[in-house]
């Protein structure tokens, strides 16, 4: 049975609720002022700043939720994640920084995937889908908030690849453990990590041996999207990401197996993490870049959904949709409650 930890450490629920939220919001707050300009109060020291500031209470709340999440103590999670921040806004020391950098990003990308619910139909699948990278931007935002100094390639890779050795860890349990697979799950879980693998080398290939004409047609390409569309999608996260997000959170509803399919949706949580701290990306391109990957992403996630609906139920397709539209039999806790 799952522990009744809600996002507190002792006393009523609802104080909990409200003290993450004035965490979470105030340090929203702070890095939004910090960039539109504004000027911090003399209180607050000049190596903090207001991102500082902001970056600090975002990761706090973040770790906090993350800590109910898989049913630890919110505070001690809270604390450490603070006190990492502080001392690496006080410190002067570049590599704090910029681990204080990766630890934000990492936090917005787990706790996006774990903060989702199973979704019976694609309204709330979408639904799930903006939760997870609403967490993932905040992340992003408090990386930013450090001032780190960063390689920008290293970044994305660390990012995405300590995020997701921490979600296949929580997801072990969750997902029944390696044997709960079974044999098409098991080959799921193969074709994402191809994806990934030729997706991630591909572009490696391209970036270091890539020919003028190839890197050429790439460019072209980039600029017709963005003349046509106003922004390019992501292929990691229009691919394979955000359908595994709907997929996952899909198969949930029926069999906790689905959370390992779900823990692929990191694909789509940490490039947008870390998408925010590209100096030559803005705002509006960020917006206009999730928009279209999520749009794409939804596409592929029905086509796939329609296919396992068709093999789960044979010819009975319709009469397999509208089982997985009924309440589901294994519900999960809500979503500020423990999992595990």
């Amino acid at each position: 049975m799952p522990r009744d930890s809600s996002l507190r450490a002792r006393g009523p629920r609802w104080a909990g609720l409200v003290l993450w939220a004035v965490l979470l919001l105030g340090g929203a707050g702070l890095l939004l002022a910090a960039l539109v300009g504004a000027v911090a109060p003399s209180w607050i020291p000049r190596r903090v700043g207001l991102d500082g500031g902001g970056a600090t209470l975002v990761v706090a709340a973040l770790a906090w939720a993350l800590a109910v999440r898989v049913g630890g103590n919110p505070l001690i999670g809270a604390g450490l994640a603070a006190l990492l921040a502080v001392g690496a806004l006080t410190s002067g020391w570049g590599d704090l920084r910029a681990s204080a950098a990766v630890l934000a990003a990492v936090l917005g990308a787990v706790l996006g995937v774990m903060a989702t619910r199973p979704a019976t139909t694609f309204v709330t699948a979408l639904r799930e889908v903006v939760v997870a990278l609403v967490f993932a931007a905040l992340g992003g935002l408090a990386a930013v908030g450090f001032r780190p100094t960063l390689d920008l390639l290293r970044y994305e890779y660390a990012v995405l690849a300590l995020a997701f050795v921490l979600l296949v860890v929580l997801v072990h349990r969750l997902g029944a453990g390696f044997h709960g697979l079974g044999a098409r799950g098991l080959l799921v879980v193969l074709v994402a990590l191809l994806v990934v693998t030729v997706t991630l080398a591909y572009s490696e290939l391209v970036r270091a041996y890539g020919t003028p004409g190839v890197t050429g047609s790439m460019r072209d390409l980039g600029a017709w999207s963005r003349e046509t569309l106003g922004g390019v999608p992501r292929p990691l996260q229009a691919i394979l990401g955000v359908p595994a997000l709907v997929w996952g959170c899909h198969l949930r509803t029926r069999r906790r197996q689905g959370w390992w399919v779900c823990a692929f949706g990191v694909a789509a949580t940490a490039p947008l993490a870390t998408e925010i701290a590209d100096p030559d990306v803005g705002a509006g391109d960020v917006v206009v870049t999730q928009v279209l990957s999520v749009l794409i992403g939804m596409l592929i996630a029905y086509v796939v959904i329609r296919i396992d609906l068709l093999l789960t139920g044979g010819s009975s397709g319709r009469r397999a949709r509208r089982a997985t539209e009924v309440p589901a039999p294994r519900p999960e806790p809500a979503r500020t409650r423990a999992l595990l």
